[in-house]
């Protein structure tokens, strides 16, 4: 019984993760900035988050015997981060779908670096 009652505990805490972090870049923007931020703005954003993982990441890997809530939320935070991205990059799929859509089979299409 104590097994299945410490799994309960770490699902909620994973799933507390991945609702937190997916919130979050749902808020602020998934493929482009959101509510008047600018693009400055935005990068500085998604920069915070990504330096606010790497601490929690150290802390949950000194204290792991611990801390296992932390280690449990933490999975759930990247769950919803990997999430944004697959959202992210189908967006960005999407867009390059309908440029090979505009320029045709024998238009010049941009390289992989926009040129």
């Amino acid at each position: 019984m104590v097994n299945a009652l410490t799994f309960t505990f770490d699902l909620i805490w994973a799933l507390i993760g991945f609702v937190i972090m997916f919130g979050f870049l749902v808020v602020i923007g998934i493929n482009e900035p959101k509510f008047g931020m600018t693009m400055k703005q935005w990068c500085y954003g998604y920069l915070g988050v990504s330096v606010v993982f790497d601490v929690l990441v150290v802390v949950a890997l000194i204290s792991a015997a611990d801390l296992a809530w932390l280690t449990n939320l933490l999975l759930g935070l990247s769950a919803g981060a990997a999430t944004g991205l697959a959202f992210h990059v189908a967006h960005h799929i999407g867009e390059a779908d309908e440029l090979e859509q505009e320029h045709g089979k024998g238009g010049k299409k941009p390289s992989i670096m926009g040129f």
